[in-house]
């Protein structure tokens, strides 16, 4: 099985001026020389991460990461007091994108995704599918109505005692809206004693429906209060949203992908992102691939090699 390459730093990094009163960080690692492409990191919110530069081989891909708006080191933050999401969407995400790619001169890249990181890659694909040469994307989301609704109630049934205490932590002046309003409404709570306990009963959820994968640890990077925030914000802020699409968007409009390689990536046990999705998406969609993991949920280490293997197929071409 492959392990992720050695840890590289960036050879090249910045902030880049986005309008709307944002600053996007991005950073470049690779070969300068190399087969281009960009990491969509997961969430929204959670940032990119030295991690994420693992998956790819720095003789062969040069790569860009970038902390999504609201997130990471981009400015300002999710998480400020006075923080407004107005300008966060995922049409903003798209052309933060695009600057991106036009600011490295790059002509097409291959888009890398996991969880959230998918739905923004098949949006920010099907919006410009002539910059895109290539797609891998594991955990696949679309983050529609129909999903959001199962992973902040169907999925209850799975998991009752935790989803009793998640939906337990709104007050009864919110119980006639859906959880993930409810919860959108608290996070931006003004006294910051009902957002941060928002944001830990949030991430705590978080914790639940993904604990399927194989190995799970609850993830440490909920132990920061401004992290939780943050990625609580952002989330509620997508999911209320259904991602700013028309529901079932990406699985409609899959085929104007046809032509463009896809590799899927999906475990048979994910219970927070059933596998129902990524099937569909890959059958309305002729030239992608799905590799189904029959041992894992959402995560998990087995992801690793498939995910290394498809980048070298693409490089190898």
């Amino acid at each position: 099985m492959r392990t992720r390459f050695p840890a590289t730093d960036p050879y090249d990094s910045g902030m880049l001026d986005v309008g709307d009163g944002h600053r996007v960080y991005w950073e470049c690692c690779g070969n300068p020389d190399g087969r281009p492409a960009i990491y969509l990191h997961g969430g929204p919110g959670s940032g990119c991460t030295p991690g994420q530069r693992r998956f790819f081989d720095e003789d062969a891909y040069r790569v860009v990461l970038f902390d999504q708006r609201g997130s990471g080191r981009s400015r300002p933050l999710a998480s400020d007091p006075d923080a407004d999401l107005s300008t966060n969407t995922t049409a903003h995400l798209i052309a933060d994108i695009e600057a991106l790619r036009e600011l490295h001169g790059v002509e097409s890249w291959t888009v890398v995704g996991m969880s959230w990181g998918t739905t923004l890659g098949l949006a920010y694909a099907q919006a410009h599918p002539q910059r895109v040469n290539g797609l891998v994307l594991a955990l696949v989301t679309t983050t529609s109505r129909r999903e959001v609704e199962w992973i902040t109630r169907d999925v209850g049934r799975i998991f009752p005692q935790e989803w009793d205490r998640f939906s337990a932590a709104v007050p009864d002046t919110l119980r006639h809206l859906p959880l993930v309003d409810a919860y959108g409404r608290l996070l931006l709570d003004a006294d910051p004693a009902v957002s941060e306990r928002a944001a830990r009963e949030w991430c705590a959820w978080e914790d639940v429906h993904v604990s399927l994968a194989i190995g799970h640890r609850p993830d440490p990077r909920y132990e920061d209060p401004e992290f939780r925030l943050r990625f609580a914000r952002l989330v509620t802020h997508y999911w209320r949203n259904a991602a700013f699409l028309e529901e079932e968007q990406l699985l409609r409009d899959a085929s104007t992908l046809d032509g463009i390689p896809g590799i899927l990536i999906h475990g048979r046990y994910d219970v927070s992102s059933p596998l129902e999705t990524a099937w569909r998406l890959s059958q309305n969609w002729t030239t992608s691939r799905l590799h189904v993991l029959d041992d894992s949920g959402h995560g998990g280490d087995a992801f690793t090699a498939v995910i290394i293997d498809a980048l070298a197929q693409f490089a190898a071409k």
